[in-house]
């Protein structure tokens, strides 16, 4: 196989990994610049070198997206339900309250509550659906302020914000 074949293959292989999602087949081939009818056959050349491994790329009317085979769907499955369900940390569960008590906040206010860079946490609770972005503020630098989220209360057996339990000392 030509060098330029083999780096053209390498790239498409990159392309559709990197994406995680049906890439069009004509961007893909502008992108690479070549024409639809090579751009398919070497998506087969791909396949065949795939033939004993867990991948593949399929073509999704007019697109490519590189999967894994269904016979490994099970352990992934069981996999990405282990990192979905893993337990939150003192931390997180520490934003997650000052989120759910105070929103919509900024992480500059968390930060200061906690007296901790949180950017992480903040950026690992959204990540996971319990946080999300709530707007923006109406002051300088229109920071953004993050609010709790239907999957947070799901997650704690809430109906509403309003079930969350009172907090000693606090007026409302």
């Amino acid at each position: 196989m030509a060098k330029g074949v083999k780096e053209t293959i390498n790239q498409i292989e990159a392309v559709l990994f990197a994406s995680g999602e049906p890439f069009g087949a004509t961007r893909l081939a502008e992108l690479l610049e070549i024409d639809l009818e090579t751009l398919e056959n070497m998506v087969k050349t791909i396949n065949d070198g795939y033939e004993e491994g867990p991948f593949q790329i399929l073509k999704l009317g007019d697109a490519y997206q590189m999967t894994t085979k269904a016979p490994y769907g099970e352990v992934i499955k069981k996999a990405l339900e282990v990192k979905r369900n893993a337990p939150l940390s003192q931390a997180a569960m520490e934003v997650l309250a000052i989120v759910a008590y105070n929103q919509p906040v900024t992480r500059s206010f968390i930060e200061q509550v906690r007296g901790v860079d949180s950017s992480s946490i903040v950026v690992s609770l959204t990540a996971k659906g319990l946080i999300c972005e709530a707007g923006r503020l109406e002051i300088p630098g229109r920071p953004i302020a993050y609010g709790t989220t239907p999957a947070f209360l799901r997650c704690f057996g809430m109906k509403d914000i309003k079930a969350l339990p009172k907090l000693p000392n606090r007026e409302e």
